[in-house]
């Protein structure tokens, strides 16, 4: 008795969106050098984002430092590895109801960042890659999750990150 099995391999294209400044800056109020979110791809609404930053020598951080510099003195500020990949998961919670005006609608207030764990260093040259997923979101919350790679290395894990929309109106006679 002789069993023949014959497989059959089918190609799927898969085409990915890529939204840049334009659409972000149509989804969230971030401007100038604050805005530290330059693409987003493989965007699921309601699910989960990939955000990309890519960092410059030529950023604001940067200016202080003289030509003595060390190498290491150009490690991308963790604080801004953080405020990058907290815009994405603002984008990703915002993407489906956008508010860019500050002052009109929305706003959206960060609630709070746990488990946060911080990995290898990124500099000039790379490109931060933000990977958020949504864990849950009700009457207006939203909890998420992710983490921030940068040439292959984790650089940030964020365990959750609540960010909340508040009507401007409300916080503006507060």
């Amino acid at each position: 008795m002789t069993t023949t099995v014959t497989t059959t391999t089918t190609a799927i294209a898969t085409v990915t969106t890529t939204y840049g400044f334009e659409r972000i800056k149509s989804t969230i109020p971030h401007r100038g050098q604050i805005l530290l979110v330059d693409r987003a791809t493989d965007v699921v609404p309601g699910v989960s984002l990939t955000a990309y930053k890519a960092i410059s020598g030529n950023e604001p951080c940067y200016a202080p430092l003289g030509d003595e510099a060390a190498a290491s003195d150009y490690a991308y500020p963790i604080s801004l590895v953080l405020e990058s990949w907290a815009q994405s998961a603002v984008l990703l919670s915002a993407w489906e109801d956008p508010n860019p005006d500050v002052l009109t609608g929305k706003a959206a207030l960060a609630g709070s960042v746990n488990e946060v764990a911080i990995g290898g260093r990124a500099y000039p040259g790379d490109v931060l890659e933000h990977r958020v997923r949504l864990v849950k979101s009700v009457a207006g919350t939203a909890v998420l999750t992710g983490e921030t790679h940068a040439g292959g290395r984790e650089v940030l894990r964020v365990g959750t990150f609540v960010v909340t929309g508040r009507d401007v109106a409300d916080l503006l006679n507060a």
